[in-house]
């Protein structure tokens, strides 16, 4: 099992995985969770799949196991900047507008992780693996971008998993109810503790 950051400069340089990546998020995020998003050519895409974004993804053989993108607070793409904040502006009706407590970040040294994963088809004795391992590379991947802060939306579960993960988590908003799963901004800091 390895990992491997894609960026638009370098995913001509890893074959298929680009597009296997997109493909496990259209059976993660529309077949099994049956949302309403856009998809071309058996692949699930949004607005902030952009040449500003990074994306973190864990295969093995070819098969994506998990990924997650990353992407910048300060990211534009015609009215649209990074999915917390858009939905804070009223941009994004699936997602409340409080969804924060304070104004959503627009700094240089804070990204956004979202379109997190793990495929339903990683088989059920490497999932903790898989996910500790994709956390870990979502922040060494966040560090050497420069960020000293990820902000996300999870589940709300995310008490569970922070320590285990070594991750310093803090919550950024309240608890809402997205599509009957409760879930909350969070903030992990990244300036902190290094791995």
């Amino acid at each position: 099992m390895e990992s491997t950051t894609l960026s638009f400069e370098n995913f001509h340089n890893h074959g298929e995985l680009f597009a296997n990546l997109f493909r496990a998020r259209k059976q993660s995020f529309i077949v099994q969770n049956k949302w309403d998003l856009p998809e071309a050519m058996d692949m699930e895409y949004d607005q902030y799949d952009t040449p500003a974004s990074r994306w973190v993804a864990v295969h093995e053989f070819g098969e994506v196991y998990a990924g997650i993108r990353l992407t910048p607070t300060t990211a534009r793409c015609g009215v649209y900047t990074y999915m917390i904040r858009d939905a804070q502006m009223g941009l994004l009706d699936t997602i409340p507008q409080d969804l924060l407590f304070g104004p959503a970040p627009v700094q240089e040294n804070v990204w956004e992780s979202s379109r997190v994963f793990v495929s339903h088809t990683t088989p059920q004795k490497l999932r903790r693996r898989v996910h500790a391992y994709l956390i870990a590379e979502m922040t060494k991947t966040a560090r050497e971008l420069g960020a000293a802060r990820v902000l996300g939306l999870v589940p709300a579960v995310w008490t569970r998993f922070a320590d285990r993960l070594g991750l310093e988590i803090e919550p950024a908003g309240r608890i809402m109810e997205i599509d009957g799963i409760e879930n909350q901004c969070v903030s992990i800091d990244l300036s902190r503790k290094l791995h």
